[in-house]
């Protein structure tokens, strides 16, 4: 029995050492060996690394007003584990709010948490208060507001999160946003609520606002002529430029009456994401580089044919009216087409050059998402029509900001100009030097003023004010042909008085009534924002 006893002793003895020897193996791999995957892992459990935004910065107009504002908003959400009214909820998110129904279900009620809708409109508010549901409760986020509405195209959107999704909030998403404060916190192990230890890993910093050189004032008053044209008209879209040519700033930059059937479409800024054929108002830079070339004096006598169908070289050429001999300054002021394409002929591959240093085929290099280049037929491609068409504003398209541009630079005596839409940001490596004899720029102001007095945008005309316009109707192609039916109406142009100067473009897009034409329809209004403009600015 005594050695039975032993024997049973011992191999206990033996069985408590083994797992003795287990555990401190096991100590081992999770003190030693695993100690960095261990130490982690309760990192991760009781250390919390947060990040927090500051607020978004605002947007501004030049003269202060606030473009895009910080505003409280309420959140509605549940607690799918923990329903207290499981069906009056069901069948009241099934009746008002789909999607969060379609989300729950799909859950299957295993979700901490999960938002109804976010940002609530006051009719949800009050379709939520009403229905008196204990399980649906309230959170406040921060959100955007944008108390002028006729600069939504050009100060954009944020998302639900507050990132930029369109316009100014788009491109200056990183500097309006700031940079978020990042915190290490310790929490309690059992509640998960107390924090006793708090470091800041990384210091925050505020979002710097941004101030736009467009007058909100300004924008609403030629948004409001726009809008009436656009009705008048029963047309379909149109827009609205003002730029000060001295400094390069856009005043105004608006857009009404597009389609919002899709709703990136509606949040387009047009005159810099679309890009047309501009028509007759080219008339204005290739009469511009005929004087420029010296091929045609201003008052040379042109042989415009006498009937409204010509040819030249052998192609046919229509216009709007039968004119026969014409000074050169006639062919622009009335707009005939055989005229001009008879000079713009001796340019031959120069005009496209012109075009070009005019800035038409490439960006502004405005600081705005989505600007389109525009296109101007390369000579390389001109077919015996090409030098004809581009004479009178086709084979080349382009932005109205392109054409105001175009406009800034005669207006400035031949200097170019950047456009400008931030205040304050400098243009780097702008020429000195112009790009046309002061000589060239007389002759085509004086052309354009007598355009504004008795030519096709005698409507453009305001008695005490020298105006110097040009109007431009180009067709559209429908389905690879140019509609008669389809139309644009562009008038662009310069008003100025005792140094002061503003550069105008606008631009209407398919009118629906009869005698529709860049003369009865872009011109008066460019008219009624020029008055617009000068009464604001007190020009007197």
């Amino acid at each position: 029995m005594n050695k039975r006893y032993k024997a049973r002793v011992i191999f206990i003895f033996l069985v408590f050492c083994l797992l003795y020897f287990v555990i401190l193996f096991n100590l081992y791999l999770i003190q030693v060996k695993q100690n960095d995957f261990f130490k982690n892992l309760g990192n991760q459990q009781y250390n919390v690394t947060v990040s927090r935004y500051p607020a978004r910065a605002e947007i501004f107009d030049r003269t202060g007003q606030p473009l895009a504002l910080n505003k409280d908003f309420l959140s509605a959400f549940i607690m799918p584990k923990q329903l207290t009214e499981k069906e009056k909820l069901e069948s009241f998110l099934k009746r008002n709010y789909t999607l969060a129904y379609k989300r729950l279900q799909k859950t299957k009620h295993q979700k901490n948490f999960m938002f109804i809708k976010r940002k609530l409109s006051n009719k949800d508010l009050e379709i939520i208060k009403t229905a008196g549901l204990k399980d649906i409760k309230f959170l406040k986020e921060r959100g955007r507001f944008y108390p002028h509405q006729s600069v939504a195209q050009l100060v954009g959107l944020t998302d639900i999160d507050n990132k930029g999704l369109f316009g100014i909030e788009l491109l200056y998403n990183d500097q309006l946003g700031g940079e978020p404060a990042v915190y290490s916190l310790a929490k309690d192990a059992r509640s998960g609520h107390f924090h006793f230890k708090k470091e800041t890993q990384k210091k925050g910093e505020s979002g710097k606002p941004v101030h736009l050189t467009i007058d909100s004032t300004l924008q609403f008053l030629a948004l409001q002529e726009l809008a009436d044209t656009i009705n008048d008209w029963n047309a379909k879209e149109g827009s609205v430029v003002v730029m000060n040519p001295q400094t390069g700033q856009i005043l105004v930059m608006a857009s009404a009456g597009a389609s919002t059937d899709n709703p990136l479409e509606a949040q387009k800024n047009k005159p810099v994401t679309d890009c047309y054929e501009c028509g007759s108002i080219a008339k204005t830079f290739a009469a511009l580089a005929a004087l420029e070339d010296g091929v045609v004096t201003i008052d040379e006598k042109i042989d415009c044919g006498g009937s409204k169908t010509s040819y030249v070289d052998g192609r046919t050429v229509n216009t709007l009216v039968a004119h026969g001999i014409l000074s050169f300054s006639e062919v622009v002021e009335l707009s005939n087409n055989i005229g001009i394409a008879k000079v713009a002929k001796r340019l031959e591959n120069k005009l496209y050059d012109h075009y070009k240093k005019l800035g038409f085929g490439k960006k502004t290099n405005i600081e705005f998402p989505g600007e389109q280049a525009g296109f101007v037929n390369n000579p390389s491609n001109w077919s015996k029509q090409s030098l004809i068409s581009l004479s009178y504003g086709y084979e080349m398209n382009c932005t109205l900001l392109q054409i105001a541009q175009a406009f800034c630079l005669i207006a400035r005596d031949g200097h170019p100009v950047q456009p400008q839409l931030i205040l304050g940001h400098k243009t780097k490596n702008q020429p000195t030097k112009p790009l046309y004899k002061k000589e060239t720029i007389d002759s085509i102001k004086h052309i354009l003023e007598n355009t504004a007095l008795r030519g096709t945008a005698k409507r453009t005309n305001i008695k005490g004010y020298r105006v110097m316009s040009k109007t431009g109707t180009a067709n559209l192609l429908v389905n690879g042909q140019y509609s008669p039916d389809h139309n644009i109406y562009t008038c662009a142009g310069i008003v100025e008085k005792d140094g002061y100067q503003r550069v105008i473009v606008t631009f209407v897009k398919e009118a629906q009534k009869d005698n529709a034409y860049a003369s009865t329809v872009a011109a008066p209004l460019f008219k009624k924002v020029a008055q617009k403009v000068l009464i604001h600015d007190k020009i007197v």
